[in-house]
């Protein structure tokens, strides 16, 4: 006497269905990465002499002895922030151009750009043609 089966397993597998997750996944990576808004200052890096610079309203210079110059205008770093908004008021679209020396530790070159970034300022940093 042969036993029978009551109910057969299909043994194939759909991908379908997992192909449709798939793609959705995908498509909600893709949206939700758009929304993403990196939490960095926009910095204009003129990269060799052929590139067409921002035209910068103001310029700000830290010396190798870490004194803060507006122009040529000496200006203490506690003063700095109060002396660009008077410099840049009615402004369209402000612009600060950041010139320092090489030895200048990057803490001194952060605070400049906190100060820009938290006045919403476009910040152009300064460099030298590579020779």
């Amino acid at each position: 006497m042969a036993l029978k089966r009551g109910s057969k397993v299909n043994p194939n597998f759909s991908m379908s269905s997992m192909t449709d997750i798939v793609f959705l996944l995908l498509i909600f990576f893709m949206v939700s990465s758009t929304l993403v808004a990196p939490n960095a200052l926009k910095l204009l890096l003129p990269q060799s002499n052929s590139q067409t610079p921002a035209k910068a309203i103001t310029t700000v210079s830290i010396s190798e002895d870490l004194r803060f110059y507006v122009e040529q205008t000496p200006v203490s770093f506690y003063e700095l922030e109060t002396f660009l908004a008077q410099r840049l008021q009615g402004e369209l679209e402000p612009t600060v151009s950041l010139h320092v020396h090489k030895s200048v530790p990057m803490e001194e070159v952060v605070k400049v750009m906190n100060i820009a970034k938290d006045n919403r300022y476009k910040l152009i940093l300064a460099t030298q043609p590579l020779k």
